[in-house]
């Protein structure tokens, strides 16, 4: 940067392109975009960089590769493993798309929404509400994250079940991509067999490919008839047996079941204002689940009564709740995703976003909790998630750590034992949090080394200069 002014002239560069509102250098400006979620990663940048439109991300992208400058996208910066945060004294600006924030179209003939990326996911939710259909994606922190920031990580939600996965979910990307050049790729078609499937390369890879700076994604219709219903289990096993039993009773009209242990619900009723236990006695686990139905009548409560009996019957079941209102049931849908910031009050976490085929699941959660008792007795294990695609959240608090003991926080003793038990059931150590920069140096104990292979091979090919969003998702061949 020394030629044309060095810092300062790079930063008068990119205040011509995004204007005096587009660009904050302040300390005090800067600084919310410094640290993740948690509090776990900080680091440092030259400035937040706010585009206001596709042209100009393409140019502030452009000024970052002539100047060496990386570049670190952010959304709504509520991401579990750091990729939307800067590295401790490197050279780089946060790219945040929080002003290209509209919903460009709705079409009704095609169900589908095109939408900037910075749209929060809440906003495109309500908007197709009011168009009377229904976009699915769903997840704690649907009213500050931003598509862009779910489409970069993939991120799940609770209606994966039914709907599909965030990739699943979209049918047109656009794309800015290292040297500032843009991918416009927003088109509404749900067959093109033209060659590679380019938009899935961006979908998951954290920034590190390029800037997403709009989608097509696609609409359903809005539920007529929508069930809620929170059940008291024995055991994961019963858990799996109560999803079997929906399934057959109702088909693909489960869109959600979450599994939630009692120390998950007890944390939450201490740390979170207003909530209360759903039902008069503790149980060791518990499923919450959405059920709907794009026809209207009473089919569908009676078919889930009939088979939550049937469940009772069995002792899949000792005890149900099911909504009255959808006030009701909402307050249920709260507590489940309040875990995590009620878990964030108890002390150090150490989290693991894991997946595994359902019939491993069971036997998973015994074993692994049997193992981290052994090594670290008295652990307490945070488990909950989305039972019915495989994803649990396992999460444990060890006994003597502290959330301020940098060591204790650096450590990946906790992780290795709970990877272990995934690696060997053939799971993924990452179901939709992605790797950021929490598991980039764990990624390659867990993947193959020909498909991290690829993954260096594909980033060297786009990003040859290494300048988006380095240090997440893979490292450097060598």
């Amino acid at each position: 940067m020394g030629a044309d002014g060095g810092v300062g002239g790079f930063l008068d560069a990119l205040r011509g392109i995004v204007g005096e509102a587009g660009l904050a250098t302040a300390s005090e400006d800067v600084a919310p975009a410094l640290v993740d979620w948690r509090g776990f990663f900080r680091g440092d940048a030259l400035a937040v960089v706010r585009p206001a439109s596709t042209d100009q991300v393409s140019a502030v992208v452009a000024a970052c590769a002539r100047a060496g400058v990386a570049i670190v996208p952010q959304g709504g910066n509520t991401g579990m493993c750091g990729a939307a945060t800067p590295a401790p004294g490197g050279r780089s600006i946060v790219l945040s798309l929080s002003r290209m924030n509209r919903v460009l179209d709705i079409d009704l003939l095609n169900d589908t929404v095109t939408v900037e990326a910075g749209c929060v996911l809440s906003v495109i939710q309500q908007r197709a509400a009011e168009a009377g259909r229904l976009f699915p994606l769903s997840l704690g922190a649907e009213g500050s994250c931003q598509i862009g920031g779910n489409l970069s990580t993939n991120a799940g939600g609770i209606n994966v079940l039914r709907y599909g996965n965030t990739r699943d979910l979209v049918l047109g990307l656009e794309v800015v991509l290292p040297d500032g050049r843009v991918m416009g790729g927003l088109r509404a078609l749900r067959k093109d067999n033209t060659g590679y499937d380019l938009k899935q390369l961006f979908i998951g890879a954290e920034g590190t490919l390029g800037v997403i700076t709009g989608a097509v994604l696609k609409l359903f219709p809005q539920p007529r008839e929508s069930l809620t219903a929170f059940a008291a289990v024995p055991s994961p096993a019963a858990a799996l047996d109560l999803l079997a039993r929906l399934r057959s009773a109702v088909g693909s009209r489960v869109s959600a079941f979450e599994l939630v242990s009692r120390f998950s619900l007890e944390l939450v009723l201490r740390h979170i204002p207003g909530t209360r236990d759903p039902l008069t006695e503790a149980s060791p686990w518990y499923v919450l689940t959405a059920l709907d139905d794009t026809q209207s009548g009473p089919g569908l409560r009676e078919a889930v009564e009939a088979a939550l009996s049937e469940a009772v019957e069995a002792g899949e079941v000792s005890d149900v709740a099911i909504p009255g209102s959808q006030a009701q049931a909402q307050a249920l849908w709260r507590m489940r995703e309040s875990i995590p910031d009620a878990s964030k009050n108890e002390g150090l976490l150490y989290r693991h976003d894991i997946s595994l085929p359902a019939g491993d699941l069971a036997g998973f959660i015994d074993e692994a909790e049997r193992a981290l008792d052994a090594r670290w007795p008295g652990t307490r294990v945070v488990c909950f998630g989305h039972l019915g695609d495989g994803n649990l959240h396992y999460n444990c608090y060890v006994p003597g750590r502290r959330r301020d003991d940098p060591q204790a926080i650096a450590a990946t003793d906790v992780n290795e034992v709970v990877y272990a038990l995934v690696h060997a059931r053939n799971g993924s150590i990452s179901a939709e949090h992605g790797i950021g920069q929490a598991k980039v140096h764990e990624l390659p104990h867990y993947k193959g080394a020909v498909e991290i292979d690829v993954m260096q091979r594909l980033k060297a090919a786009l990003d040859p200069a290494g300048i988006m969003n380095p240090g997440k998702v893979v490292s450097p061949p060598g």
